[in-house]
Protein backbone atom coordinates (compact mmCIF):
# COMPACT_ATOMS: atom_id res chain seq x y z
CA UNK A 1 0.00 0.00 0.00
CA UNK A 2 2.87 2.40 0.77
CA UNK A 3 4.37 1.74 -2.67
CA UNK A 4 1.05 2.58 -4.34
CA UNK A 5 0.78 5.80 -2.33
CA UNK A 6 4.35 6.73 -3.25
CA UNK A 7 3.66 6.15 -6.95
CA UNK A 8 0.48 8.21 -6.74
CA UNK A 9 2.39 11.06 -5.06
CA UNK A 10 5.01 10.97 -7.80
CA UNK A 11 2.33 11.11 -10.48
CA UNK A 12 0.66 14.07 -8.78
CA UNK A 13 3.98 15.89 -8.58
CA UNK A 14 4.69 15.22 -12.26
CA UNK A 15 1.18 16.31 -13.24
CA UNK A 16 1.53 19.56 -11.31
CA UNK A 17 4.97 20.22 -12.80
CA UNK A 18 3.72 19.55 -16.34
CA UNK A 19 0.76 21.86 -15.78
CA UNK A 20 3.09 24.66 -14.71
CA UNK A 21 5.36 24.05 -17.67
CA UNK A 22 2.39 24.18 -20.06
CA UNK A 23 1.27 27.50 -18.57
CA UNK A 24 4.77 28.93 -18.98
CA UNK A 25 5.04 27.62 -22.53
CA UNK A 26 1.66 29.12 -23.36
CA UNK A 27 2.86 32.52 -22.12
CA UNK A 28 6.00 32.25 -24.26
CA UNK A 29 4.02 31.24 -27.35
CA UNK A 30 1.49 34.05 -26.83
CA UNK A 31 4.26 36.64 -26.40
CA UNK A 32 6.03 35.32 -29.50
CA UNK A 33 2.82 35.61 -31.52
CA UNK A 34 2.39 39.22 -30.35
CA UNK A 35 5.97 40.01 -31.37
CA UNK A 36 5.53 38.41 -34.79
CA UNK A 37 2.33 40.41 -35.34
CA UNK A 38 4.07 43.63 -34.33
CA UNK A 39 7.04 42.91 -36.59
CA UNK A 40 4.75 42.10 -39.53
CA UNK A 41 2.95 45.44 -39.08
CA UNK A 42 6.28 47.23 -38.84
CA UNK A 43 7.57 45.52 -41.98
CA UNK A 44 4.41 46.51 -43.85
CA UNK A 45 4.91 50.15 -42.79
CA UNK A 46 8.55 50.09 -43.92
CA UNK A 47 7.59 48.61 -47.28
CA UNK A 48 4.94 51.29 -47.73
CA UNK A 49 7.44 54.03 -46.82
CA UNK A 50 10.00 52.59 -49.21
CA UNK A 51 7.39 52.44 -51.95
CA UNK A 52 6.60 56.10 -51.42
CA UNK A 53 10.22 57.20 -51.29
CA UNK A 54 11.42 55.10 -54.23
CA UNK A 55 8.48 53.91 -56.32
CA UNK A 56 10.75 52.85 -59.17
CA UNK A 57 12.52 50.19 -57.13
CA UNK A 58 11.48 46.62 -57.81
CA UNK A 59 11.26 43.88 -55.27
CA UNK A 60 14.07 41.40 -55.07
CA UNK A 61 13.40 37.98 -56.65
CA UNK A 62 13.14 36.26 -53.26
CA UNK A 63 10.23 38.43 -52.06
Amino acid sequence: MDELRQRLDELEIRYTHQGRMLEELNLVVAESARRVDRLERELTRYREMLGTLAPGLTESPDE
